[in-house]
């Protein structure tokens, strides 16, 4: 009988662990922060060794983390820039595991969270993207996740929205990423904005100046999306992320540009919807593949 698993999420400011049982239920959950006050760089991977020990030592654990997941899922091959120390390590390993620790993409890990109980449910074509920092993209394609020859698959962030625009972190000209993440939002809007959160709390009170930088991300953002309908087909987006928290700011502006821009042949519309699982849908998808790596 499969009595659950351990999943762990390994993020640029927090680690989010959870317990689930065999029909994806949240038994414990717990948030910590991914640098120690000790100053070392490492200190995420000894945390996540506690945590994996401390959840469950006798359950299966999974491993959601940025970066291209190795074709053996036991490490991260490609993680360049950020978390030093992440890219090679063998998590099976340094949790001293006899079993594989599946290592997944966080975006892949966070579209099979809901895929398995969340807003993606029972849906066999499905996109998602995660608008925080950066943006972060994943699809299911005819009910399989959408992995690429190395893993590269769904970085829809990266998407080009400008030819002549300025290179993003992977060397992708006028990126979405570089049109709607938190990352360079007072770049994007000429010192006027420190973050998305201000930005948007201003468009919200009706400022020009915020209503014109922010409905200009909007727009990048429906051009990306109506791009992704005609590529993939799906039945539904979901957008999660901590933009998505901006509930009618975002979702109406934004029906309102796929409105005239989407594609609908007979009439058919595809669904937009907010994620349901939050900031923990990559360690519910990890603690999924865990299961599905201990008793396929």
């Amino acid at each position: 009988m499969n009595p659950g698993a351990v999943g762990i999420d390994l993020g640029g400011t927090q680690i989010k662990a959870v317990v689930v049982d065999a029909e994806g239920n949240m038994v414990r959950s717990e948030l910590r922060p991914t640098f120690s006050d000790s100053g070392d760089p490492q200190s995420w991977a000894a945390t996540i060794r506690e945590l994996a020990d401390e959840f469950g030592a006798n359950l299966p654990v999974g491993i959601s983390a940025p970066g291209l997941a190795a074709s053996d899922r036991r490490s991260i091959a490609c993680m360049p820039g950020r978390l030093r120390g992440l890219e090679g390590l063998d998590w099976s390993s340094h949790l001293g595991r006899t079993h594989i620790v599946p290592v997944t993409n966080d975006a892949h890990a966070s579209i099979l969270g809901e895929g398995w109980v969340g807003a993606a449910r029972e849906l066999k074509n499905v996109v998602m993207i995660t608008l925080g920092t950066g943006v972060g993209g994943a699809a299911i394609v005819d009910g399989k996740l959408l992995r690429g020859h190395i893993g590269r698959g769904g970085h829809l962030g990266h998407v080009c929205l400008d030819l002549h625009g300025t290179l993003d972190i992977v060397g992708t000209p006028g990126s979405l990423e570089d049109f709607i993440g938190n990352h360079n939002v007072r770049e994007r809007t000429q010192g006027r904005f420190e973050t998305t959160h201000e930005l948007i709390e201003a468009y919200r009170t009706g400022h020009v100046e915020a209503s014109r930088f922010w409905l200009a991300s909007i727009h990048a953002l429906a051009c990306a999306l109506v791009s992704f309908i005609n590529i993939l087909d799906p039945e539904a987006i979901i957008i999660g992320g901590g933009i998505s928290r901006a509930g009618s700011a975002l979702f109406v502006p934004l029906q309102a540009e796929l409105d005239w821009m989407e594609w609908r042949p007979a009439g058919h519309r595809v669904d937009v919807r907010v994620a349901s699982l939050g900031e923990w849908a990559g360690a519910i998808g990890a603690a999924r593949e865990a299961m599905l790596c201990e008793f396929k």
